[in-house]
């Protein structure tokens, strides 16, 4: 049995805006969840309608998961920083105030995905200086708020938990890490949302052998926390004819607002294999850290949805994967 603490992300239990923080955070701690991350437009929404500054508004949040005996992990998702054409100056300012931010939060980790614009450089040796800059402004002073590096599928430069590593090593920074994300390594090896069959060719032996190499390659001190998702089979595949194909949008990145529901919710169409992921990154890696559920599921963004219903999905997806890694 996995014996990792288990968080999940705010937009996770719930996508509209009358689903406030704070009734989340309570709805996490009432069906067991030991952490959560805090995403940064729930914060913003919080901020807003109690006519709050955002470090206020953290302050407030934090004193509610202290209270209710949940913790915080990160403050996510910090895009698009590294490499960008925008002025340095000004990413570096936004950066500073979320770092502040997680301070105030005492999240150890600010999650940065790995930059997906077009609009950025592909020159490593800016994006690495970039990147040992954010780390600092994270290790100038206490508490020490940790940069949870995530490639994702659809990153422009490091969309490979290879490429993120190799990244890692060259900022060489202590606080410099890894977010590894079931989603994205699955979607990049194993589940392609435009094949009528839903998956690579060669798809189970690609995915096999990546996780094998990151069990022998990853130091299990460079992986800061995982996350899991699961992902719906698409049917039709998404094709220009399917109703959520955007031209110019990454066929992953739209099929990860859409359909990702919790790990083994094979009823809403989840047919990725997260419990091969999670035994070898998790289980046989050895890996003792933070576990957390970041769903994007559509039915999650209407009004009418209930944040407690996503908390008993979660619960019970944990439950299958446990059993599942038992077998």
């Amino acid at each position: 049995m996995l014996t990792n603490k288990l968080a999940i992300g705010t937009l996770s239990l719930g996508q509209h805006r009358t689903h406030g923080l704070d009734k989340k955070i309570i709805v996490a701690a009432q069906h067991g969840f030991s952490g959560i991350e805090i995403v940064f437009s729930d914060l913003e929404a919080y901020s807003e309608s109690n006519n709050i500054s955002m470090l206020e508004a953290a302050g407030t949040i934090y004193k509610l998961c202290e209270h209710h005996a949940i913790e915080i992990i990160s403050l996510a998702p910090f895009l698009n920083f590294e490499g960008s054409n925008s002025p340095l100056q000004e990413r570096l300012q936004t950066a500073q105030l979320w770092i502040d931010l997680a301070r105030v939060l005492k999240a150890p980790y600010l999650q940065v995905p790995a930059q997906y614009s077009k609009d950025c450089t592909g020159d490593e040796s800016i994006i690495v200086s970039e990147l040992q800059q954010l780390s600092e402004m994270g290790s100038t002073s206490q508490p020490v708020v940790a940069i949870a590096y995530e490639p994702m599928s659809w990153s422009t430069h490091y969309s490979t938990w290879e490429s993120a590593l190799d990244l890692i090593n060259k900022v060489d920074r202590a606080n410099f890490g890894l977010c590894l994300d079931s989603f994205h390594i699955i979607t990049k090896l194993w589940a392609d949302s435009q094949a009528p069959t839903g998956k690579f060719p060669n798809a189970d032996g690609g995915l096999r052998n990546s996780l094998t190499r990151f069990k022998e390659q990853c130091p299990v001190e460079k992986l800061f926390y995982v996350q899991l998702s699961g992902g719906e089979r698409l049917d039709p595949p998404l094709t220009k004819h399917h109703p959520w194909y955007t031209e110019g949008e990454a066929p992953e990145f739209t099929w990860s607002k859409h359909a990702r529901p919790f790990p083994l919710e094979a009823d809403l169409g989840d047919y990725m294999p997260v419990g091969q992921f999670l035994k070898a990154c998790v289980a046989e890696k050895e890996f003792s850290g933070w576990i957390s559920l970041e769903i994007f599921d559509r039915r999650m963004m209407v009004e009418t949805f209930d944040p407690e219903d996503a908390a008993k999905r979660g619960q019970e997806s944990w439950t299958k994967l446990n059993e599942e890694q038992k077998l």
